[in-house]
């Protein structure tokens, strides 16, 4: 993959996460915060997810109050390196966990 691909991919990710959060934000009392390649999701009880570029490796990082993930992009589909987990499952798991309620990113 060209760095070019990554930033789109990534990019796509951030836009479709962002723009469903604005529709949900109210109803889970979040708050979210997209700058430089980093998306900030903070949750009623204070408590963040972080999703960010990791340019040199390719990757997209992700912090949870819990722990942090790093998926590699393979075979259409972004996989956390060390779970296998893919990434939409794992982002619907992550939130709902730190919502205390379901939230489907992806239905």
């Amino acid at each position: 993959m060209t760095e070019t691909q990554y930033h789109q991919l990534v990019d796509d990710i951030l836009l479709e996460i962002e723009q469903f959060l604005e529709k949900i934000e109210d109803d889970f009392d979040l708050d979210y915060e997209n700058f430089g390649g980093k998306l900030d999701i903070e949750f009623a009880d204070g408590s963040k997810i972080i999703i960010n570029k990791q340019e040199p490796l390719l990757q997209l990082w992700v912090a949870t109050k819990f722990n942090g993930h790093h998926f590699n992009y393979q075979d259409g589909v972004w996989i956390d390196e060390r779970f296998g987990d893919e990434f939409w499952h794992f982002m619907n798991q992550a939130a709902s966990k730190q919502a205390n309620a379901t939230i489907n990113f992806r239905k």
